[in-house]
């Protein structure tokens, strides 16, 4: 289902949505609380080149989405409530220190906040890679946070033709996408590989139903999904990897996400 937003609708939509987001990373930042954006914003922050690409394939921003420590917690509370935002007591209560959730009901927004891991389709964690970038977290997550996903929507297309388009694939951090990072999370669990090899090579399929995008957006995003799969397959497996690789399809290897959750 392609998005029904119109370019200019999404550019003010998403221009509100970006102040508010630096306004809470750069308030945690001067309390001392590790918080990181994730989500659209996080991907249109990296991408000063080709950041247009969400306005001209009509991505609006829908929500906030931060991740930070199990440990920050308690700070994390006081911080948002000092910004006007509400505790989700239910969210907090079912998913306990995990993730939270905040609503401004002025501003009609909400703000996930996942602790220690992102948790949809695979983990993704993010013990000692929070201090890698800022304000967002590390290129590597960011790319992970959308291929971890089994069902993608045109949102996570959208925003994984940005970032691939945007950046090299290479060994760093640095305004890259770091590919040691990523085969070495899908080296150890061979259903976050399954799925991450598996959508990686639809975003090269789905590449022509956007008409906006050039022959040179398509080269350039094709090498670069090879250059991430070859590194995939050439990073040595863990032996529970392999283990499991011998059951494959035959059991499922995802967890199911509920929409609350995404």
């Amino acid at each position: 289902m392609r998005l029904e937003v119109t370019s200019e609708h999404a550019t003010k939509i998403n221009d509100d949505f970006r102040k508010e987001t630096l306004r809470i990373v750069d308030a945690s930042k001067t309390a001392g609380i590790g918080l990181r954006l994730l989500g659209a914003v996080a991907f249109s922050i990296h991408c000063g080149k080709f950041g247009h690409l969400q306005q001209l394939l009509g991505r609006a921003f829908t929500d906030i989405d931060l991740a930070s420590y199990s440990r920050c917690r308690g700070d994390i509370v006081k911080l948002m409530t000092s910004l006007g935002y509400q505790e989700d007591f239910m969210i907090s209560r079912l998913y306990g220190s995990r993730r939270m959730l905040f609503h401004d009901q002025e501003k009609d927004r909400h703000c996930d906040v996942f602790l220690d891991r992102l948790e949809f389709s695979h983990d993704i964690p993010f013990e000692g890679r929070l201090e890698v970038d800022y304000p967002t977290v590390p290129l590597a997550e960011l790319l992970l946070e959308k291929m971890q996903i089994v069902k993608l929507n045109e949102k996570d297309v959208i925003d994984t033709i940005m970032l691939l388009r945007e950046h090299e694939v290479g060994d760093g951090d640095d305004e890259t996408i770091n590919a040691r990072r990523i085969s070495a999370l899908c080296a150890q669990e061979w259903g976050l590989w399954r799925t991450v090899t598996g959508n990686l090579g639809r975003i090269v399929d789905l590449f022509s139903q956007y008409k906006q995008l050039t022959e040179e957006d398509f080269a350039d995003i094709g090498r670069k999904v090879s250059a991430l799969l070859k590194e995939i397959e050439n990073e040595p497996k863990t032996l529970s990897w392999r283990l499991r690789s011998r059951v494959g399809e035959r059991r499922k290897w995802y967890r199911d996400v509920d929409e609350i959750v995404r």
